[in-house]
C-alpha cells in the first residue's frame, strides 16, 4: 500500500488570460520509508509536487491521497492541522526565528499542539539530539553555521513525528562538505528513524542519496531510475 499516492493529477495557473499547465497527469506512488529524489529542469513541477503532498496546494484535478487520507477532501481548517501532525518541512533557506534559540525555533511547531511546556521542551530537546546539536540548543541562528542552522531546521521537522519529510533543495545553500552531512542525516532519519522523504534536488550528487530518482520534465514524469545506496555505512 503506497503512503503517497497521486492519480491523474494536474494543476493548472491563471496567468493574465492563459492558463499554464504545471503538472499533466501525473500518477506518483511512494511507499512507507522510501527515500524519492525528484530532478528536473526549473520549471518542470517539482516543487509544485511536493506542495500537494504536502498539502500547501490542491490539484486542479485528480486525487492527492496520503496515509490513507484524501486530502481533496480536507476543509483549510483540517489539511491544516493535518499539515502539522503528517508532514515535516525542509526548504533551501532554513526560515528560522532569529531571535529565537536553536531549542525555541524547534518547539515552535508543538505550540499548535496540546503538549504541556515541560513536554514541548523534551521533545525539541531529543530532535535536537537527533540532529547532533544537543551542544547548540541555546545558540540563535547567528551564532550557527550554515550547515548547523539547516540541522536545526530538520530537527524542527521531525520534532511532531512525522511520518514524512518533504525536502525543498535542502542542500542548496550549502557547500559540498556540509551538504554531505546533511544527506547523510536525511539517509540517517530514513534508514533509522522510519521517515518517508521525498526531496527535491539539482544536484545529481544529492539524488544519489535517495533509493530512486524520479525525473520531471514539461509537468510530466518521464523516468524513474533505481539507484544503489550511497553512504549506507554511516553511523549516527
Amino acid at each position: 500500500m503506497a503512503l503517497v499516492n497521486l492519480e491523474s493529477v494536474w494543476k493548472s495557473y491563471k496567468k493574465g488570460r492563459d492558463r499554464v499547465e504545471v503538472l499533466n497527469d501525473i500518477s506518483f506512488r511512494v511507499n512507507s520509508r522510501d527515500f524519492v529524489a525528484l530532478m528536473g529542469p526549473s520549471g518542470s513541477g517539482k516543487t509544485t509536487m511536493l506542495n500537494l503532498i504536502g498539502g500547501l496546494d490542491r490539484p486542479t484535478s485528480g486525487v492527492v491521497t496520503v496515509n490513507d487520507i484524501v486530502l481533496n477532501s480536507l476543509s483549510s481548517g483540517k489539511l491544516a492541522r493535518w499539515r502539522s501532525e503528517s508532514i515535516g518541512f525542509v526548504f533551501q533557506f532554513y526560515n528560522l526565528l532569529p531571535v529565537f534559540s536553536a531549542r525555541q525555533n524547534v518547539e515552535l511547531p508543538l505550540l499548535l499542539t496540546k503538549l504541556s511546556r515541560k513536554q514541548r521542551k523534551k521533545n525539541a530537546a531529543l530532535a535536537l539530539d537527533i540532529v547532533g546539536l544537543s551542544d547548540r540548543a541555546r545558540h540563535t541562528p547567528a551564532r550557527l553555521s550554515g550547515g548547523q542552522q539547516q540541522r536545526v531546521a530538520i530537527a524542527r521537522a521531525i520534532v511532531a513525528d512525522p511520518k514524512i519529510l518533504v525536502c525543498d533543495e535542502p542542500t542548496g545553500d550549502l557547500d559540498r562538505s556540509t551538504a554531505t552531512e546533511i544527506l547523510r542525516l536525511l539517509q540517517i532519519l530514513n534508514q533509522e528513524h522510519d521517515k518517508t522523504i521525498i526531496m527535491v534536488t539539482h544536484d545529481p550528487k544529492a539524488a544519489e542519496y535517495a533509493k530512486r530518482t524520479m525525473l520531471l520534465d514539461k509537468g510530466k514524469l518521464v523516468s524513474s531510475l533505481m539507484q544503489p545506496e550511497v553512504g549506507a555505512e554511516v553511523e549516527a
